[in-house]
């Protein structure tokens, strides 16, 4: 009998692919399922960044190995796109690398970062992936938790001792996933003087930076002065261009953190597809006006589900951020047995909030990537269960 490795059986199945299965299965029974799932953006990328892809796949010369650092013309977009947007400065050649998609730089960077024994701090409810890439790196994560109460922000004094002392990374994300919450300036200062304190990486994740509402812009954790000796911020052109299959992001910020990352991706992969990194740079420095209006259309969706919750006995604070709206279930409902009876039911497919951790427990969350028309059937169908 083949030999799998203990950090593969140990490790439990990404929960979006199991959803995935999940939906499929209802689908093959004939089930017309409305699914709020997964936060993979179903607005196309405006046409000048797709005639741009089209333009360089024209080209001979585009078509092999784009090399490992990306493209001197991407790492300035990027840069400009930093400075332009929040007024941070980034070395081009130092401080910028383009991903592959932000969640390969998410995983890899535990490979960079984390050792046996060691621990990365993580939020609960959080992005799985975060605690996943500290498991397959032979390390830990340390559930710091997210409530409601506090504004979805971890209570870094709660933090034992023992733990800081084996920590290596602290990630942190804000517009919030799962819980679309937003954090204050006060909060990110806290958050690198924690860091200065106990010798922690910030781990900045901060995609929906661009995808916010009722006029909130978003910050940078690289805004704070002092961030760039302690932190790192990832990014991503999926949800703010509308280019989640297109796999390309980026991590911006301390050099010795990036040279690291980089050491690790340089033995792992050959780098992004020329013509997309050429359709990235028209993206981070073409007009950005279309953003606003798409926002909106995100923003009605948002408040469409809003509406019909109370149907289900369900609440929800209004997100200011994010593709995302976090449902409280109603008391003592396992959230979990909900949203497959939901499932049953209605047709209609909304994430436990376990998925995301245990402080999930009693939520669920409810994507906005999916049309007006299909919100307001998945809200006549729950009324009707």
């Amino acid at each position: 009998m083949i030999k799998i490795a203990d950090r593969v059986r140990n490790l439990p199945p990404y929960v979006f692919a199991t959803v995935e299965k999940r939906i499929a299965a209802q689908k093959a029974k004939g089930v017309d399922v409305i699914s709020l799932g997964i936060g993979s953006p179903d607005l196309e990328p405006p046409r000048f960044i797709i005639d741009e892809l089209y333009r360089s796949a024209l080209e001979r010369s585009t078509h092999g190995y784009a090399g490992y650092y990306g493209t001197p013309a991407l790492r300035r977009a990027i840069a400009t796109y930093y400075r332009n947007r929040f007024g941070v400065e980034l070395d081009p050649n130092t401080e910028v690398r383009p991903l592959i998609g932000s969640k390969e730089g998410l995983a890899n960077m535990a490979l960079a970062f984390i050792d046996k024994g060691d621990i990365a701090l993580a939020p609960d409810p959080g992005y799985p992936t975060y605690s996943m890439g500290a498991v397959m790196a032979g390390g830990e994560a340390y559930a710091m938790p997210l409530r409601e109460e506090n504004g979805y922000l971890p209570d870094f004094e709660a933090i034992p001792g023992d733990v800081l002392k084996r920590a290596t990374i602290l990630w942190l994300d804000y517009p919030n996933n799962p819980t679309g919450a937003a954090a204050p300036l006060e909060f990110l200062q806290q958050a690198v003087d924690f860091a200065r304190e106990h010798d922690l990486l910030i781990c900045y994740d901060n995609p929906y930076c661009d995808l916010t509402f009722d006029g909130y812009v978003a910050p940078s954790i690289l805004e704070i002065p002092g961030a760039k000796d302690v932190a790192v911020e990832f990014n991503s052109l999926s949800k703010t261009y509308n280019m989640a299959g297109w796999r390309v992001g980026m991590v911006v910020g301390n050099a010795q953190a990036i040279e690291a990352l980089t050491v690790v991706k340089t033995n792992i992969d050959s780098g992004i597809f020329q013509p997309i990194q050429d359709a990235a740079v028209v993206a981070l420095t073409g007009d950005q006006s279309w953003i606003a209006e798409r926002n909106l259309i995100y923003q009605r969706r948002r408040d469409i589900i809003l509406n019909w919750l109370p149907t289900l006995g369900m609440t929800a604070q209004p997100p200011k951020g994010a593709l995302y709206v976090w449902a409280k279930v109603p008391a003592g409902v396992n959230c979990e047995q909900f949203a497959l009876d939901v499932l049953e039911k209605a047709g209609v497919w909304m994430t436990p909030g376990t998925a995301f951790g245990e402080q999930g427990d009693g939520y669920l969350r409810l994507s906005l990537c999916v049309p007006e028309e299909r919100l307001k059937e998945a809200g006549e169908r729950l009324s009707r269960i």
